[in-house]
């Protein structure tokens, strides 16, 4: 990392992915910045409230000041207030945890989530990440919309999930992610079980105009033990009835109307 602006926001996106902190020097080392630059911009970073120092021991952390941000743009993107009384329903009639991503350039970010299970396991990840696109369930979804060459070109970019880090299933090659792909574009909808994490099974569906990419994926995830291929099954209608109704009213976002648009030309062209 050579340009301030780099440096910077890759002190941001680290920091985001350790939310006890982190020393000085530990951020020095894990992005090969001199110490000294990294002070510099961690005292920028503090004196416009992004960044905290921690008492006692020094660790530096972020604020909540880019949560706010974020919050504030889906606030006033209308994701939200289209999407969440449709996941909310859907989380309740499946009793599992029910996910909306976004399509956001090359990346699919998971932006709101609904938790219809009361009691027992629950599956539960951070909102605002991104997902690894060649072993979640989201990521073959909407991977399946594109061309092969278009889709692996992405797995490529971002790096494919090692089961040592995501689940015990997950493709390690990117013929294995393209099978997976395949399978995934004539059904219409991904089914994974153990590839993302180790005991979870998850179902997803992209949603789109006909004939058009992606610009979101809904997604259900259960416990293997209890979210059984044959309960998704059972529940495919209404993944697919929420992600028609999300796509029908979509023109009330301006995400994701200008989403939908950009990836129409794209596809164009």
């Amino acid at each position: 990392m050579n340009g301030v602006l780099e440096r910077t926001l890759g002190i941001l996106e680290l920091l985001a992915q350790h939310g006890e902190g982190m020393e000085l020097g530990a951020i020095a080392d894990q992005l090969n910045i001199p110490r000294s630059a990294v002070h510099r911009l961690l005292a920028d970073l503090v004196r416009l409230g992004y960044v905290r120092q921690a008492r006692g021991h020094g660790d530096y952390l972020l604020t909540t000041k880019l949560v706010s941000m974020g919050l504030s743009y889906l606030g006033n993107s209308g994701i939200i207030d289209i999407a969440q009384p449709l996941l909310n329903r859907l989380a309740e009639i499946s009793g599992e945890l029910v996910r909306l991503s976004v399509v956001d350039g090359e990346r699919l970010t998971w932006v709101a989530r609904a938790q219809g299970a009361r009691q027992g396991l629950r599956y539960d990840p951070d909102i605002g990440s991104d997902a690894r696109l060649s072993c979640s369930s989201s990521g073959w979804a909407w991977l399946s919309t594109m061309s092969d060459d278009e889709a692996l070109a992405l797995v490529a970019r971002q790096g494919i999930g090692q089961p040592e880090h995501f689940g015990p299933a997950a493709p390690v090659t990117l013929p294995a992610v393209l099978e997976a792909l395949h399978v995934t574009r004539a059904q219409g909808y991904s089914i994974t079980i153990e590839t993302y994490t180790a005991g979870l099974s998850a179902m997803s569906a992209p949603v789109r105009f006909a004939g058009q990419p992606a610009f979101g994926v809904v997604t259900i995830a259960g416990p293997t033990v209890r979210f059984t291929p044959e309960r998704m099954q059972a529940l495919l209608p209404e993944l697919l009835s929420t992600t028609a109704q999300l796509a029908a009213t979509s023109g009330a976002s301006p995400f994701f109307t200008l989403t939908a648009e950009t990836g129409a030309s794209q596809d164009a062209a």
